[in-house]
């Protein structure tokens, strides 16, 4: 069983693991090979280049990068000086991009220039007048996208990561003698979508993360030996405060690939020997589904995490050659995970549950009304308490509707924990959507609707599917007359929202034939059931 490193922050993690495992692989990326003493030392340079750039303890570093080595290098370059790691995604729109940077209140921008059609740097120059606290933003180049201008529109006065670091080079002793953090203080913001219009920032602390990162690696049985393949966004707490702390407290290796594709996947996962899978089924139907795929390729594979309907987490199994594979519950506010089956647990405890609450979790059902505990095997409200996120970001009335009086944070999931101590989720409270693994709020998506000039009123909900447990769709009513089609309000969710934000069945109805309440409210059911016999 492997030893729970003694380090409680993000950069002492770094500094412990680059001196039990100095020169054995950290980091894989491409055909770039990072040991652990190199990321501690490209950390620390970097470290000193934020100091020089006048990043303080507290302060902001956005991170636009998909996964590379870079952000690893930046998110522990922050953390070693206190300053907090706010994780963009790269599905941002400019839209959404300048709301992330203005909420966070970024000092500092660490970005690409572009990533899979979207470009960052161009439209920042349009509204980085609106972010006076941005001071800084690094350039880092040899990506996806290599075919952008990196000192077109917005790039231009943008500090190359390359001249960063050699500024950083000289300003070493100054990183080295900077007060490193708390276990209490926040390493992360990380934004997830739930009920309301904009996403939350949730909030992450050092110790939280480490403690129940290596407790779910031990829940996998993890050693030095094992080869994360990580395709799962770095910017999402599946990354971030669940795979990556996993795998470092236990000083093994991740594999990064940039962004999700089966070809490139298998020929990885083979090639690299990886043994953890973190993903979800539809990425597993994607693998299983490639001519290039075969069982021999996925022969390395041992364990991981995934969620899904027992049929979902068995063929994801069965394709991956992962034997011990995990059923997991949690969400970003409990750091990724607050329930994980053991990977040597039967295959059908994996398949029908969750698992035992990870040590320092605490998980119950509660009543949704009054919150009062519910008895074992009843279906409640899930509640946990434990190693849970402090609060969202710069919200404190979302933070205080988030918990109990008890201090319990308020999931929004139906679930159950039964006589024999295991958790079993049974589905969501709230209106959440789920698709692919991420969370979309309908009223972000509502909002977006409403302000095309030619709409009236617009409702989403979400349906089931196969492939991705659940799709965006909606109902909306245009303007008579108006010549608006679905064609363009997709095109207009595009411009603004996320691609997997964007509805997949969208109906324009009368406002007539849209259905509610007897109290004049949308029956939400009704709608799921209309939308349902309007898809394809």
């Amino acid at each position: 069983m492997a030893r729970r490193p003694r380090a409680r922050t993000l950069g002492t993690l770094l500094d412990e693991m680059a001196a039990a495992r100095g020169a054995a692989e950290a980091i894989v990326w491409r055909d770039r090979r990072v040991s652990w003493a190199e990321w501690r030392d490209e950390a620390e340079t970097f470290a000193a280049a934020l100091l020089a750039l006048g990043i303080e303890p507290g302060d902001r570093v956005a991170v636009l990068l998909p996964n590379r080595p870079e952000w690893l290098v930046a998110a522990f370059a922050a953390a070693r000086i206190g300053a907090v790691t706010a994780a963009v995604s790269t599905f941002s729109t400019p839209r959404e991009l300048e709301w992330t940077l203005r909420h966070c209140g970024a000092s500092a921008l660490v970005a690409v220039p572009g990533f899979a059609g979207r470009d960052f740097l161009g439209p920042l120059a349009g509204f980085r007048a609106a972010l006076p606290r941005l001071r800084s933003v690094v350039r880092v180049d040899g990506g996806e996208g290599d075919g952008d201008d990196p000192a077109g529109p917005g790039g231009g006065d943008a500090l190359a990561w390359e001249d960063a670091m050699a500024l950083g080079a000289g300003n070493r002793e100054a990183a080295a003698r900077a007060p490193g953090p708390g276990p209490g203080d926040i390493c992360y913001i990380l934004y997830t979508s739930g009920s309301t219009a904009e996403p939350k920032g949730v909030t992450l602390a050092h110790g939280h993360v480490l403690a129940n990162g290596f407790d779910i690696g031990a829940r996998q049985h993890l050693t030095a030996r094992d080869r994360l393949w990580l395709a799962v966004p770095l910017f999402w707490s599946f990354g971030a405060a669940n795979a990556l702390p996993a795998i470092a407290t236990h000083g093994g290796t991740a594999v990064l690939q940039e962004r999700f594709e089966p070809a490139a996947a298998i020929e990885t996962i083979e090639r690299e020997r990886c043994t953890v899978f973190y993903g979800m089924a539809n990425m597993a139907r994607a693998i299983r589904a490639h001519p290039s795929w075969s069982p021999d390729r996925m022969a390395s594979m041992r364990t991981g995490l995934t969620i899904g309907t027992p049929a979902d987490v068995r063929f994801t199994m069965e394709t991956l050659g992962a034997d011990e594979l995990c059923n997991v519950y949690g969400s970003t506010e409990t750091c990724g995970n607050c329930a994980v089956t053991d990977g040597r647990d039967p295959v059908e405890v994996r398949l029908h549950t969750q698992g035992f609450p990870l040590p320092g979790m605490e998980i119950r059902a509660v009543d949704p009304e009054t919150r009062a505990p519910l008895p074992a095997g009843a279906v409640g409200e899930l509640a946990v308490s434990g190693y849970t996120t402090p609060g969202y970001f710069d919200a404190p009335e979302a933070t205080a509707a988030a918990f109990d009086a008890g201090g319990r944070f308020l999931t929004g999931d139906l679930g159950l924990v039964g006589a024999d101590g295991r958790v079993r989720f049974r589905g969501r409270l709230r209106e959440t959507i789920k698709t692919g693994g991420v969370n979309v709020a309908p009223l972000e998506v509502e909002t977006v609707l409403a302000e095309h000039p030619d709409v009236r009123q617009a409702h989403v909900v979400g349906l089931p599917d196969a492939e991705r447990d659940e799709i965006v769709a909606a109902a909306v009513e245009v303007a008579p007359g108006s010549g608006c089609g679905a064609a363009a309000l997709r095109a207009h969710c595009r411009e603004r929202l996320a691609s997997y934000k964007v509805p997949a069945v969208l109906a324009l109805l009368a406002a007539g034939d849209i259905p509610r309440t007897a109290t004049g409210k949308v029956h939400k059911p009704g709608l799921r059931d209309m939308l349902a016999g309007k898809r394809g």
